[in-house]
């Protein structure tokens, strides 16, 4: 499947399946805590308050590729349903939008973007 195909949401879905994983990998393989802790420990990676800042931390940047930024303005600007009520709209959007960058690139097969998206914004929480 091609991520032309899809929608920016379909493609967020599935990004937050990604990044989800690559941060329960890292808290597990660094003893980050077990049980309820890993959830808290998690949310610092996985919120959209988080995935919000990840993504203008980069873009302010100039990280991401025009095409990823193109990806980003795709799962942005698509219909996002409801918005959970203690998150502001625009936060969620940008969110989505980051989200819609690694579900495009997994559907592209490319794992070693993936990974530099995450390990810069790994090296970043932990400074």
């Amino acid at each position: 499947m091609k991520p032309e195909a899809c929608s920016g949401r379909t493609l967020a879905f599935l990004g937050d399946a990604v990044w989800s994983l690559l941060v329960r990998e890292y808290l597990i393989e660094n003893g980050r805590g077990k049980g309820s802790t890993l959830q808290k420990e998690s949310i610092h990676y996985v919120s959209a308050r988080a995935q919000a800042s990840f993504y203008s931390q980069l873009h302010e940047a100039s990280f991401f590729t025009a095409d990823e930024e193109e990806t980003y303005k795709r799962g942005r600007n698509s219909n996002a349903g409801s918005v959970p009520h203690s998150t502001p709209v625009a936060v969620y959007r940008s969110s989505t939008g980051f989200e819609a960058i690694l579900g495009a690139l997994y559907l592209e097969k490319n794992e070693k973007r993936i990974r530099q998206i995450w390990d810069t914004i790994r090296t970043v929480k932990e400074r």
